[in-house]
């Protein structure tokens, strides 16, 4: 079967705005995987290697979402062995602050229920604005 060419995939996403930014990204792991890869590229087993609770198969799965929904680029080298690296591609980079911001909403819900002290911090950093 072959895979999914873009246009399918946006036409399965929901046409509500708000639906259709949850959705592309919902998922345990999509927020933590951009957040790593808002550093730079990185390969599979580098991001593995920082998320030792994803198993390899779910990672895969996760980033090949992202990468339909365009928010990952994936760049296969032309070595032996081939590397392949994934990078936040400038749509994916637009996620930041809106991350950023239910990061700090996650850490309001807590304060509210008194679940603080059992909360983490926000993984999540503003970058710096790069003046050209």
């Amino acid at each position: 079967m072959a895979p999914p060419t873009k246009k399918r995939a946006i036409k399965r996403l929901p046409m509500l705005p708000t639906e259709r930014a949850l959705k592309v990204i919902s998922g345990r792991w999509k927020a933590v995987i951009l957040y790593y890869l808002f550093d730079g590229p990185r390969r599979l087993s580098a991001l593995k290697a920082l998320m030792p609770g994803i198993t390899q198969k779910v990672l895969i799965e996760q980033l090949r979402e992202m990468e339909e929904h365009g928010l990952v680029s994936r760049e296969i080298f032309a070595e032996v062995p081939a590397r392949v690296e994934y990078s936040a591609t400038p749509l994916g980079l637009s996620l930041e602050p809106i991350l950023l911001a239910l990061c700090q909403w996650g850490q309001h819900h807590a304060d509210e229920l008194n679940e603080r002290e059992r909360f983490a911090d926000c993984i999540i950093r503003p970058r710096q604005a790069v003046h050209a």
